[in-house]
């Protein structure tokens, strides 16, 4: 049954209503989830003052302080910018110095901390070869 052609006619048009009513209710998903996604910051909790005391390491060693500033300390010396590539070229730099690539890091952490500085750290470490992380409360 032809509608509103020749008798024979075979109808080849696309029916964009139900197509328009997916796009419509797909469009009103992502708007009412859009706003959730970036509202989530997690935070770093570091393990317990309560714990075992830091084992002295022997030799050259690396401290890494995370403040809730968002400041990061590399060996009590500010790290520009505080970033992945920052603290790296930090750490190379303190490898230069001790003349070997697997230096022990100890990561202290405020408790207010953001993760994503926490975690710059830690895949700067990894890329720079650093085998032995140790991630401790930060002691005031």
């Amino acid at each position: 049954m032809a509608i509103g052609g020749r008798a024979g006619e075979v109808f080849t048009e696309i029916n964009v209503t139900p197509l328009t009513d997916v796009f419509l209710v797909l469009l009103v998903i992502m708007i009412l989830i859009a706003p959730l996604v970036n509202t989530t910051v997690l935070k770093v909790e570091p393990p317990s003052a309560g714990g075992s005391p830091t084992p002295p390491s022997k030799g050259p060693k690396i401290d890494v302080t995370v403040t809730a500033q968002g400041q990061i300390l590399l060996n009590n010396n500010p790290v520009n910018p505080p970033d992945t590539a920052g603290v790296a070229n930090a750490i190379k730099i303190e490898q230069g110095k001790a003349g070997q690539t697997d230096l022990p890091l100890n990561l202290q952490s405020d408790g207010d901390a953001l993760q994503k500085y926490v975690v710059a750290v830690m895949d700067a470490a990894a890329g720079c070869g650093i085998k032995q992380l140790r991630v401790l409360p930060l002691r005031k």
